[in-house]
């Protein structure tokens, strides 16, 4: 008997429509806002704290998301799209970030 035989029966609560879409771009904006004060020559370090109580000091936009717990999809998506940034180039995380909110594709960052 494959899966695809009978209705799947997947637990938990949905949630459709504008409630979703404006969850989404609130986590996405939630991420924005975390790395937008590193950037630029004025740009802050973060200090990042882990449950061992390891300090990570940086500005890296890219170190910032990675060393984040997020929960949220969208904002997972975010944060996996930084990375890949990160890998395939080498630098650039954060002025993504920045290009997509002065191309208005995201207007609430």
């Amino acid at each position: 008997m494959s899966l695809l035989d009978g209705p799947l029966n997947v637990l938990g609560q949905r949630t459709t429509g504008e409630s979703v879409r404006t969850q989404n771009v609130m986590a996405a904006s939630s991420i924005a806002n975390i790395v937008k004060s590193s950037l630029g020559p004025v740009g802050l370090d973060k200090m990042l704290v882990d449950d061992i109580g390891d300090v990570t000091i940086t500005n890296d936009g890219a170190t910032i998301l990675k060393l984040l717990e997020v929960e949220h999809p969208a904002a997972k998506v975010l944060c996996e799209l930084a990375d890949l940034q990160d890998k395939e180039v080498g630098d650039g995380t954060t002025s993504v970030r920045s290009s997509l909110y002065q191309a208005d594709v995201f207007p609430f960052f």
